[in-house]
């Protein structure tokens, strides 16, 4: 089987589980569901649990060569030695799942050689299918994701967190403050499908919270990066990224990698590794 080969299958192996794991995650959404706390205080459930059970024994039956990093596996480094590797968030955006929000979603990527070559993400509450393969395009329900599709709002949609907003407002950037989800995958979508126009995260996102979102996105010819850094790189050991920008508008990424530099910083270089248009800002 050749890479192309290779990589359209295991799209349609992981459309294939994440259909079936978004039904475990239906019997158990507006229910009473077992919730719990983690080590860093984020919430899990039995849900999360179920599903990531589930496709961990789905998906490395079928590639039992691949990697496996998820949300809600304990880490194993093994998989830094692998070719390929899933990389798995069995539900993003569980604090909105306890709540009934039907916003959450599940989403996989397969990463090769640090960068995502297939990625999914599955709403099935919203019944919307996010799918990406390297260099083949993104589509929403089997229909191909264009840029040019999408028309983009005047003044521009971007949900932001209160500090972004002032800092944005003071550099005279006029927008409208769009609602946010809890989703950071499926905030990213709303940016895929035209709802949204740009989405900014602060830092700390996760290689799974990531790494499909990341795939569908550059596939649909939308721009999405750590400000802090050149270039973002997968399934290496420390999984965290700095802050993120993503737009499908060209003139609003500067301003914020901008403001997001002077919130949040960058971890241990300053600002240095920043994008050219902030170094020449």
């Amino acid at each position: 089987m050749s890479f192309d080969d290779q990589i359209f299958s295991d799209r349609e192996l992981i459309r294939s589980a994440v259909v079936a794991a978004g039904i475990i995650g239906s019997g158990y959404f507006r229910r009473e569901v077992k919730s719990w706390s983690k080590a860093n205080a984020s919430p899990v459930s039995e849900a999360d649990m179920a599903i990531d059970e589930y496709l961990r024994t789905v998906l490395l039956a079928a590639r039992p060569d691949y990697g496996w990093l998820s949300e809600e596996t304990p880490d194993n480094f093994d998989r830094l030695e692998r070719h390929r590797l899933f990389v798995v968030d069995p539900i993003d955006g569980t604090r909105g799942y306890i709540r009934g929000d039907d916003s959450w979603c599940i989403s996989v990527a397969v990463v090769e050689a640090g960068r995502p070559v297939t990625g999914v993400i599955y709403a099935p509450a919203r019944d919307e299918m996010y799918d990406a393969v390297a260099g083949a395009g993104a589509r929403l329900n089997g229909e191909l994701l264009l840029r040019e599709t999408r028309s983009l709002h005047t003044p521009p949609v971007i949900p932001t967190p209160g500090a972004v907003h002032k800092v944005l407002n003071a550099a005279g950037i006029a927008f409208e403050r769009g609602a946010a989800v809890s989703s950071l995958a499926y905030r990213l979508m709303q940016l895929a499908n035209g709802t949204l126009d740009a989405v900014v995260a602060r830092r700390g996102a996760q290689d799974w919270d990531i790494a499909a979102a990341v795939l569908v996105l550059s596939e649909a010819g939308i721009r999405v990066s750590d400000v802090c850094r050149t270039e973002m790189v997968f399934n290496t050991a420390e999984v965290r990224h700095g802050a993120l920008a993503a737009t499908a508008d060209p003139a609003l990424f500067g301003p914020l990698s901008a403001a997001l530099i002077d919130i949040y910083g960058c971890p241990q270089t300053g600002h240095a590794e920043q994008p050219a248009e902030i170094r020449q800002s």
